[in-house]
């Protein structure tokens, strides 16, 4: 909630109000339903705990034709854990009409076995 209500005062000191939104939801407890009640994105930016983003994922509703209904073009997906960053891409590509469009690892703690990995996913 505090990170919100600080992305909201940033919009309004750069005057973008009218162009951006935020939201605060639980991804562990996503489904379709709730999904929709967020109504539609352009773009998902989604950086999961080690989970991943399962729950998130699945939620995006087939409308029986095979699209995906409120389904953002871009997905830039931040993980912590190459393992779940793997199985979410498997269903975000396999399952949901994605493709990989570029991946890449960010080493942010020197001397350690921690990494970052960011991936775009396009519809």
């Amino acid at each position: 909630a505090a990170l919100v209500k600080r992305a909201e005062q940033n919009t309004k000191l750069n005057g973008l109000t009218e162009q951006a939104s935020f939201v605060e939801t639980n991804l562990f407890k996503m489904t379709e339903e709730s999904l929709a009640e967020l109504d539609c994105f352009d773009k998902w930016l989604i950086d999961p705990p080690r989970d991943g983003a399962t729950s998130l994922i699945e939620a995006l509703a087939d409308d029986g034709e095979g699209n995906i209904k409120n389904s953002p073009g871009s997905i830039v997906y931040v993980s912590c854990n190459p393992a779940t960053l793997a199985r979410d891409a498997g269903l975000l590509v396999h399952n949901k009409g994605y493709r990989m469009a570029a991946a890449g690892v960010i080493n942010m703690f020197p001397h350690t076995t921690h990494v970052e990995s960011i991936a775009l996913f396009k519809r």
